[in-house]
């Protein structure tokens, strides 16, 4: 049961994690639903989301190995600093600071009272509502190329807020680009672009700590891991098969396409949580 419970988690991890509906709040709460009977935990979703995170790598290979090289090339002064790949490069290691320095610095709320599934359906419901009014406001017209320092920062910004389950990464990343007027498929990309340094360091951090400071069955001090090293493996080939298919559609989705539907869904979600733990279908 430890590997189907796992396999089905990647699956949640590679459907949600590129959706604006918080692949966190979904793996916490199938996870309960489920044989696990228990959240997962941040470790196990941090780590599953290397698979999918890969998935982005693969799908914008050209876009990000284009602006590692035109980055580096402008350091060396090989072409011009301002090359709008060159600025993509710095603007995504500006954008990356709030979640690297936000995540150091309130670790221990996010592996533990960030999870409180209450908090979670609130940020479904809140955040929904407001990628809504975004998708609705947003001028829609700006395009990357347009991407300034203080926008970067905006969007690096939006996307710490992603430490909460609820809030989801692309989502809260997506809705700050709309109020700024970026193009649906714009933000997206840029969402997604990123999302890479901090997601994938999150997940080997994880994955070191996991094997630096294993929690032993019986240790007072941490609470043991729900799946084992193996079953979390199984379930992260399976969020980053999942997770690329899952890109592809989305992007093409959005090209023509609101956000409507992911809205009524955060809601509907939302809702839904908040009786299963007013019923105390599941803890909180």
């Amino acid at each position: 049961m430890e590997f189907i419970n796992a396999i089905i988690l990647g699956l949640v991890q590679g459907l949600t994690e590129f959706l604006p509906v918080s692949s966190s709040a979904h793996v916490s709460i199938i996870g309960q639903l489920i044989g696990t009977g228990e959240d997962p935990g941040a470790r196990f979703t941090a780590i599953t989301q290397i698979g999918t995170e890969l998935a982005v790598v693969i799908y914008f290979w050209r876009d990000i190995t284009r602006i590692i090289g035109h980055w580096a090339r402008s350091l060396v002064g090989k072409i011009p600093r301002n090359d709008p790949d060159a600025r993509m490069g710095w603007l995504i290691i500006l954008g990356s600071v709030p979640i690297i320095v936000l995540g150091l610095l309130f670790q221990d709320q996010i592996e533990t009272t960030l999870r409180n599934l209450w908090i979670t359906a609130a940020m479904l419901i809140v955040f929904g509502i407001l990628l809504g009014i975004a998708d609705y406001v947003g001028a829609k017209k700006r395009r990357l190329k347009e991407l300034t320092v203080r926008d970067g920062t905006i969007y690096g910004f939006a996307q710490a807020l992603a430490l909460i389950p609820g809030v989801s990464r692309s989502g809260g990343t997506i809705t700050a680009g709309l109020f700024m007027g970026y193009e649906r498929k714009a933000a997206a990309r840029y969402a997604f672009l990123l999302a890479i340094p901090a997601v994938l360091g999150s997940g080997f951090y994880q994955v070191y700590k996991s094997i630096a400071k294993p929690c032993l069955v019986g240790a007072t001090n941490c609470t043991p891991e729900v799946f084992g090293p193996l079953a979390t493996l199984i379930a992260t080939i399976v969020a980053f098969v999942v997770g690329f298919v899952v890109i592809a559609f989305f992007m093409s989705y959005i090209s023509k396409r609101s956000f409507l539907p992911f809205v009524i869904y955060r809601i509907l979600a939302g809702g839904a949580l908040l009786v299963l733990l007013g019923t105390n279908v599941i803890t909180a």
